[in-house]
């Protein structure tokens, strides 16, 4: 699934990380599927190391399935993209290696994430691509050298077994601030892209006993309308309400850092040089 674009509304047959193939065969209509699909094509491949286990996903990326274990949602954004966006995404959607995720639930980290902190400081260290000289996302210089606000930081919103939220989160003001403007921007974007006299929201009774989210679907007459309805789109017009819902945000992370000379004007490299100065004052630390 594009997250800048639209949901292209498909499932891909996942059999997991090391289901045996005799254990695949009883899922009769999936498995003849791959094996049509994917079975013949392996089969053929040229490759010195041949698909042993067929059946399976070539990349089956375990590590990210543990991470997000017991999640009922998580962040992602796009590897590379024109802008810098996170999205939510439902526990049923495992991300491909187009998409960069993030394994926390709340609402704070991810305003923190689109907050126009993070943003420049992903900017500057991130690698570009493409022929429109794309920004790309890398986690090792972008995500993994951000100096989240104290007390906000990955280590403190890590999941807690049968916990909705991190106990670090509960009572803080500026992290309750935070996670309302996160929600508030989330709601009008959603609104926006999905807009409730356009769209009905669809499950079959086999998508929802498999525990698969509700699907969009444009109701008759909108769905020229509707694939206009992108985040790209939306960040390319950047309309006054949702400029307003960033600069709000962008309020309550700075809040968060103990910047209260913080206004909207602040330059861009004033920014960047105090998040520097935090991220080498915890390294020394």
């Amino acid at each position: 699934m594009d997250i800048t674009r639209r949901p292209s509304d498909t499932w891909i047959i996942d059999f997991g990380v090391d289901l045996p193939e005799q254990d695949a065969m009883l899922y009769e209509a999936p498995f003849a599927h791959v094996q049509r699909s994917v079975g013949t094509q392996r089969a053929a491949s040229t490759k010195e190391t041949k698909y042993k286990r067929w059946w399976l996903m070539a990349r089956p990326i375990p590590a990210m399935r543990i991470a997000l274990e017991g999640l009922s949602r998580h962040i992602a954004t796009p590897t590379v993209a024109k802008h810098r966006l996170f999205v939510w995404m439902h526990a049923g959607i495992l991300a491909d290696h187009q998409l960069i995720v993030t394994a926390r639930s709340d609402d704070a980290t991810f305003g923190i994430l689109h907050s126009r902190f993070h943003e420049l400081w992903s900017l500057r260290l991130c690698t570009w691509l493409g022929v429109g000289n794309d920004p790309r996302y890398t986690p090792t210089t972008c995500f993994e050298t951000f100096p989240f606000p104290a007390g906000l930081t990955p280590r403190d919103t890590a999941p807690v077994a049968g916990q909705a939220s991190p106990p670090c989160l509960a009572g803080q003001v500026v992290a309750a601030n935070i996670a309302a403007a996160a929600r508030r921007l989330n709601e009008l974007r959603e609104t926006w892209l999905n807009p409730p006299e356009w769209v009905d929201w669809v499950i079959t009774p086999a998508e929802e006993k498999a525990g698969f989210p509700k699907r969009p679907v444009a109701k008759p007459g909108h769905e020229a309308d509707l694939k206009k309805r992108t985040l790209t789109n939306l960040y390319n017009a950047r309309p006054a309400w949702l400029a307003l819902a960033h600069k709000a945000l962008d309020a309550a992370v700075a809040a968060a850092y103990g910047w209260a000379d913080y206004t909207p004007e602040m330059p861009d490299d004033e920014i960047l040089r105090r998040l520097l100065a935090l991220n080498l004052e915890r390294a020394q630390a």
